[in-house]
């Protein structure tokens, strides 16, 4: 089974159509022998696009393994942060594996899945900063990748920071690694990438929240949201779903919670 890529020209292309009459339903992508998975099209290890061009990262391998689960192929759409719920409403993809942190403010515009990793969000800062607490931050350039949850926290707990939004993960790393900003908010693969880039340099400081991730599907399709949790379900107990999680995040999975106020798993009425 191979996955198909779609071009940042076709993509462009794609958003720019109007919105289909009725989203496809799990049968009719079955029948057509692909579907459209949304994922980050930045932030390795979660999800991005390799060297080679093709679809890469934790969130790609369960996306391949969900078309597999469907007996179809996967054709990747690569997302920013900001554009991946409006991506999925719109109908450009038909799930989302693009390391969507779990909130109940998003549960209001898409249908989650149960977890399937989690993400620990910190605030990232050179070593020699001090930055323990939201007080430490007051006047400090603190950078977040526009409408993520870490801009959300930082907002809430940081509120005398002069906090700058830029347009995904990588911008918002480049923007700390250039002096464009004393320390960053950011998931936990930050730290590694940092690392890579200059060693020694950096650390996780402040803890902000610890998010757990599921797939999107959109409201009420019951369908859809019943196909991802029949895979995870099965998938999750698998050795190439912890084989994946231990290549990726070099964790292994943790336990997840079996409800989460406000972010009901599936579809209700």
């Amino acid at each position: 089974m191979f996955s198909r890529l779609l071009s940042g020209t076709a993509l462009m292309a794609a958003l720019a159509l109007p919105l289909a009459a009725q989203a496809r339903t799990v049968e009719e992508a079955k029948a057509s022998g692909t579907i459209r998975v949304g994922i980050q099209g930045d932030n390795c290890p979660w999800g991005c696009i390799n060297s080679a061009g093709q679809a890469d990262g934790f969130d790609a391998d369960m996306g391949r393994a969900f078309a597999e689960y469907l007996g179809v192929e996967a054709e990747f759409v690569p997302l920013q942060v900001a554009n991946r719920i409006p991506a999925l409403t719109t109908d450009k993809v038909d799930v989302l594996f693009a390391t969507m942190g779990m909130t109940a403010e998003r549960a209001q515009s898409i249908q989650y899945s149960r977890p399937y990793a989690a993400n620990q969000l910190s605030v990232v800062a050179p070593k020699e900063m001090a930055a323990a607490s939201g007080a430490d931050l007051a006047g400090k350039r603190v950078g977040v990748p526009r409408a993520a949850a870490q801009d959300t926290a930082l907002t809430a707990e940081a509120p005398e920071a002069n906090i700058l939004r830029f347009d995904d993960d990588a911008a918002t790393i480049q923007a700390l690694l250039s002096g464009q900003v004393d320390a960053v908010g950011g998931n936990q693969i930050y730290i590694q990438r940092l690392e890579a880039a200059r060693p020694g340099v950096y650390e996780n400081k402040m803890p902000l929240t610890a998010l757990y991730n599921g797939a999107g599907s959109r409201l009420g399709e019951t369908d859809w949201n019943e196909a991802l949790n029949g895979f995870l379900e099965s998938h999750m107990i698998s050795d190439a779903y912890k084989a994946t999680y231990d290549k990726w995040m070099q964790l292994s999975p943790p336990d997840f919670p079996a409800e989460m106020d406000g972010i009901p798993y599936t579809v209700t009425q």
